[in-house]
């Protein structure tokens, strides 16, 4: 079956950095960040045009969709996790054991209703324009599971330098988890797989490794298992087995993505200036569960 059924359309430019996309099936429009500009964005397919959504946002960065149909995103200048339900944003976790969150990055939620999502330092190191200069409280950067039921909030990956994105496979047995550090802090640009049963993770393997400047920073996985990532300036597509199947050059450095549309078979592209779309023959995993 071909994967790629389209070629690749740009839908928007005028971004910094480009992130977090989100495909709203009740407004059918699709949400994203423009972290510098400390802006969201929305991009209506009906009418080909995008709006801001919101200003002033505490540089959101990853976001999903609950099971209610509110939006679970990431703020760097919060340094917390977050629900927008029709423009009210209130906490849902920022700190543990006393300790404020680093700058959580990017979530998923998992069939149960738990969070969980990545906490690298982007959003607090020294220079940055997408949060605020700040300390790593906590000493690292973890994958947290957050329970909503009783309020917990449980470290579950503690082994790599800086954790990103992440999604699981369809039946959620598996947490992919990308590491984003790269050589530069002794780690080579991967995605690893860590086994999930009972909301703990066990031990991790390199599900795949990138070559240098070709970090997987954001990705999602289709309803077959396969992984669709940025990489660099393209999108990749892995087998379950951790094979290349595809790979679709973008002329600038890809953050993010996710499939969304009429028929959910749409692949919306976050990269660095530009919002891009690329039709698929296949969907996210999650829409059976969501």
């Amino acid at each position: 079956m071909e994967l790629i059924t389209g070629t690749l359309e740009k839908l928007f430019e005028g971004t910094v950095w480009a992130e977090g996309p989100v495909w709203l099936p009740e407004s059918q429009t699709l949400r994203w960040s423009d972290i510098p500009n400390n802006r969201i964005l929305e991009f209506n397919p009906a009418t080909g045009r995008a709006h801001e959504y919101a200003t002033a946002v505490e540089y959101t960065n990853g976001r999903t969709l609950d099971h209610d149909g509110s939006v679970v995103q990431c703020s760097h200048g919060r340094r917390r996790v977050e629900r927008d339900r029709d423009g009210v944003v209130t906490v849902i976790v920022d700190s543990f054991g006393g300790r404020r969150l680093n700058s959580p990055n990017d979530v998923v939620v998992a069939g149960d209703g738990t969070v969980w999502f990545t906490d690298p330092p982007y959003g607090i190191l020294p220079g940055t324009i997408e949060g605020h200069q700040g300390e790593q409280e906590y000493g690292g950067c973890y994958v947290f599971r957050f329970d909503p039921a009783s309020n917990e909030l449980t470290p579950v990956v503690t082994d790599l330098v800086h954790p990103n994105g992440l999604a699981f496979s369809p039946d959620e047995s598996l947490l992919y988890v990308a590491d984003t550090a790269g050589p530069g802090l002794g780690v080579p640009f991967r995605i690893a797989a860590y086994p999930v049963a009972g909301g703990v993770c066990g031990d991790g393997t390199t599900f795949v490794e990138l070559e240098d400047g070709m970090a997987s920073d954001g990705f999602r996985v289709d309803v077959e298992g396969r992984v669709w990532t940025s990489a660099g300036p393209s999108v990749r597509v892995y087998a379950p087995d951790g094979g290349l199947l595809a790979a679709v050059d973008v002329p600038e450095r890809v953050s993010n993505l996710c499939f969304g549309g009429a028929d959910g078979s749409d692949l919306y592209i976050t990269a660095t200036t530009s919002l891009y779309r690329l039709r698929t023959s296949t969907g996210d995993a999650t829409s059976g569960r969501h």
